[in-house]
């Protein structure tokens, strides 16, 4: 009885202070808006860009524009991700957090969870935009078992992301420090991964990169989902040091998203004290 109490109170909790992040949203838009056109703007012109290069030239087959579309969406659910942290980190500035802190809650956590809840929306229904937009172009859809599959992996990644952005919003002085590692992640970590390119076609130092970034364990997947050719078992990821299924890549997903919420609980603890 008081354990089903409690999660009662943390999710109301959670789910109040949520609706006050997606009324802020809603206020302004500009954040859903910017975050659907850039990776959108990628993809048009990438694809256009490699429109003619030859049909089967990339793994799989079929045109630059169908290999490019997975990197872009998990580009965008990365992109939001990242920004996770920027919401904790003006309401620290201006004040609000402190009120938070001093407030009766259950437990301070629901602040936590709660900015998790919203960046996963934003995240998803930015992804599922850009999507409809890489099928208006033209480049496929994933069907209906293909869609389950990114949309789980999307959710294991855009959590290890969210995990380590909050993580920088309590560790870092102020907004101006997590807007410049996000400006300085944002982009290397793109271009050392497969969303733009092959590992077949980097150098070695860049290909061994690749095939460390978490990116590339959740754009195979996708990839696979994409082209009609998933499952579990299959190999969807030749990288140097061996070649990885789809379920080990959705495994180390799993393992980084469940360290980084276990190593940033001290940190948290610390802070919401």
């Amino acid at each position: 009885m008081f354990a089903s109490t409690a999660i009662a109170e943390l999710s109301q909790e959670t789910l109040a202070l949520s609706k006050r992040l997606f009324l802020q949203l809603q206020r302004r838009p500009s954040t859903l808006v910017a975050g659907i056109l850039q990776p959108l703007i990628w993809l048009v012109l990438f694809g256009a860009l490699f429109a003619k290069a030859p049909t089967g030239l990339f793994p799989g087959g079929g045109s630059y524009g169908k290999f490019l579309g997975a990197g872009v969406i998990v580009f965008t659910a990365f992109s939001a991700a990242l920004n996770a942290g920027l919401p904790v980190m003006f309401d620290r500035e201006f004040g609000f957090l402190n009120r938070l802190l001093v407030a009766p809650l259950r437990s301070r956590y629901s602040i936590v969870l709660a900015s998790v809840l919203y960046i996963t929306s934003l995240s998803l229904v930015q992804s599922l935009a850009i999507m409809a937009a890489a099928w208006g172009l033209g480049y496929g859809w994933p069907g209906g078992t293909g869609l389950l599959v990114v949309l789980g992996t999307l959710l294991l990644l855009v959590a290890a992301v969210t995990a380590l952005s909050l993580a920088l919003a309590f560790a870092l002085p102020g907004h101006i420090e997590l807007i410049a590692v996000i400006f300085v992640a944002n982009l290397p970590l793109l271009f050392a991964s497969t969303a733009l390119a092959p590992i077949s076609y980097m150098p070695g130092w860049l290909g061994w990169l690749a095939s460390l970034n978490p990116l590339t364990f959740a754009i195979e997947p996708i990839r696979a989902a994409y082209l009609g050719q998933f499952a579990f078992d299959a190999v969807v990821l030749e990288a140097p040091y061996g070649a990885l299924t789809a379920a080990q890549c959705l495994l180390l997903l799993l393992v980084l998203s469940a360290g980084l919420f276990v190593s940033i609980r001290p940190l948290l603890s610390r802070k919401l004290s």
